[in-house]
């Protein structure tokens, strides 16, 4: 089955510029419905996806912390597949932010990473990488041009700092387009100053390097 999303459309109704965000275990769309007014970006659509198996009220990604793979490459699938979707919609690739944070996070590289075109920017906040040995054999040619956010806090208690930092090293030491960010903070978003280093991001994504216009 398709994956049940929500999308919100930019305040500049032309722009095909789209933010795909993805939540954390147990986490669903409502959990960002916050990012239009919090990033203000007139000019960005947002597509807020919900993982695709019920959990406590929420929804998750995949099986944690066992048994983690074969959910992952289900969603991987299905996320591939919401891409598809949204590039015949008319939202084209380069014009694509992926984001999310943990498990949405995780998926962001592993899809990211792994897909054939290059998107606008992945997001990636408070996760993890996957099976980094096998996600170096099967980077796609795309992978050295896109651009990637990797933030995490630095008194995360469920996933520790220092294992994402050496990840994200390793990820830059392959030759990726890799940018690290700390935050003293635990397993969340660090409000605005957090926000403002997203919304730069994405919006450099754009060629618009002061962000909101």
């Amino acid at each position: 089955m398709p994956l049940n999303a929500e999308f919100l459309p930019a305040a500049e109704k032309a722009s095909r510029r789209l933010l795909i965000m993805l939540h954390g275990l147990g986490d669903s769309s409502e959990g960002y419905r916050w990012l239009p007014d919090g990033l203000d970006l007139p000019w960005l659509n947002y597509l807020l996806v919900n993982g695709p198996d019920p959990y406590y009220g929420g929804f998750s990604w995949f099986d944690y912390p066992d048994n983690m793979t074969p959910g992952i490459l289900r969603s991987r699938q299905l996320l591939f597949s919401l891409l598809d979707e949204w590039q015949a919609k008319g939202f084209p690739a380069s014009e694509i932010t992926l984001g999310g944070f943990s498990q949405g996070s995780l998926l962001t590289a592993d899809v990211g990473l792994r897909h054939p075109r290059r998107l606008a920017g992945l997001l990636c906040i408070s996760g993890w990488i996957f099976e980094m040995k096998t996600l170096l054999q099967e980077l796609s040619p795309a992978a050295r041009q896109q651009r990637m956010l990797v933030s995490h806090g630095k008194f995360d208690p469920l996933i520790p700092c220092d294992k994402v930092r050496e990840q994200a090293r390793e990820l830059q030491a392959a030759g990726l387009n890799v940018q690290w960010r700390e935050f003293p903070k635990d397993h969340s978003i660090y409000g605005s100053e957090e926000i403002g280093v997203i919304r730069k991001f994405i919006a450099e994504g754009y060629g618009c390097e002061s962000g909101p216009q």
